[in-house]
């Protein structure tokens, strides 16, 4: 990642927000959608009991392969709704999105919790190279200087990272399993107790379940195909957003309206991408107005657009092929610069 243009940085208007806030809510773009998520809702619910009822009735077989893809899917699914109501997009009450957002994470067995304030913390300061814990990967480097204090294997998967990225995705689905436990463990979550239920019971559950139906040998499969798939689909589906766009270094001040743009990417495509990407491919929009529901993102875009054009700021777009392209070119650019200390050693 390149750092921010100051150029573009310079002459920042701090009405420049409060003038954008205010055509979008004279077009009642923050107005809840209550009728689009009870859609969501039931949807979930019928992909969730079928894809279990399929697994249920296949038993011992093969075909709980594609069963195990398809609920990984469907799981991407859940942990959108929980990121919905983490940003209080469904209910006006932090209490209604709070009960959603605890069952929907314990579903898919995460710490709502523990995510929470990590996501807080990467929307109070996208892509900075101090702050973000969202650029902060052991395995990865986002910048030179990251690439530069890789040591031992760390540093040989970051020297390859651009070809090891989408098999590391895999292992992504158990690092926030093991993450939310370890939050829970360490009391670093305020619901305590409810998060460690959540947790036990999904993992007693899950693997109950799975161990009962399938034989050893095909459950381990199983669990393998269906947490390393979860895992790819949720990094296919939050990479696009700001890897391998501009960072914000230490000590560089923006402000609010830009320092959401600059660092963010859209993805094109339509409602079938929308779906795909739970409405993250209107990253900016999101940025910008974390609580607007996810159907709204759509028609907001056009007129964020239209507003950072006028107003000189960078406004970043791209197909969904297109922004895995641009990712992968940064990391393997970055990784380069590894690869030719090696061989300068050698």
């Amino acid at each position: 990642m390149t750092s921010i243009d100051r150029g573009q940085a310079a002459t920042p208007r701090c009405t420049d927000f409060a003038e954008l806030s205010r055509v979008i809510k004279e077009h009642g773009l923050l107005d809840r959608r209550h009728r689009s998520y009870i859609v969501k809702f039931a949807v979930n619910v019928v992909l969730l009991t079928a894809g279990w009822t399929a697994f249920a009735v296949l038993g011992s077989s093969w075909w709980q392969l594609v069963t195990a893809v398809f609920l990984a899917l469907v799981h991407t699914q859940l942990a959108f709704i929980g990121h919905d109501a983490g940003h209080k997009q469904i209910f006006t009450s932090k209490r209604g999105n709070d009960v959603v957002g605890y069952l929907h994470a314990g579903l898919v067995g995460m710490s709502y919790g523990w995510w929470l304030g990590k996501h807080n913390r990467h929307h109070a300061n996208p892509n900075h190279e101090d702050d973000d814990p969202d650029i902060q990967i052991s395995v990865l480097a986002f910048t030179s200087e990251q690439a530069a204090a890789k040591e031992g294997v760390v540093r040989w998967l970051t020297r390859h990272q651009a070809v090891l990225f989408f098999p590391l995705l895999a292992l992504e689905g158990l690092s926030l399993h093991i993450a939310g436990v370890k939050a829970v463990w360490r009391r670093e979550v305020k619901a305590v107790r409810l998060e460690g239920t959540l947790l036990a019971a999904h993992i007693a559950g899950y693997l109950a379940a799975v161990f009962w139906v399938l034989p050893p040998l095909h459950a381990t499969l199983f669990i393998a195909v269906h947490q390393g798939m979860w895992g790819i689909y949720m990094g296919c589906s939050f990479a696009p957003n700001h890897k391998g766009m501009p960072t914000v270094s230490a000590g560089q001040r923006l402000d609010f309206l830009r320092k959401q743009v600059l660092t963010s990417r859209n993805v094109r495509g339509g409602r079938v991408v929308d779906f795909l990407l739970g409405g993250l491919n209107y990253q900016i929009e999101h940025h910008l107005f974390p609580n607007m529901p996810r159907a709204n993102l759509r028609h907001a875009q056009p007129l964020v657009e239209r507003f950072c054009l006028r107003n000189g700021i960078g406004y970043s777009q791209t197909s969904l092929l297109g922004s895995y392209q641009q990712v992968l070119s940064h990391l393997y650019t970055i990784g380069a610069s590894l690869r030719r200390t090696r061989g300068q050693r050698s």
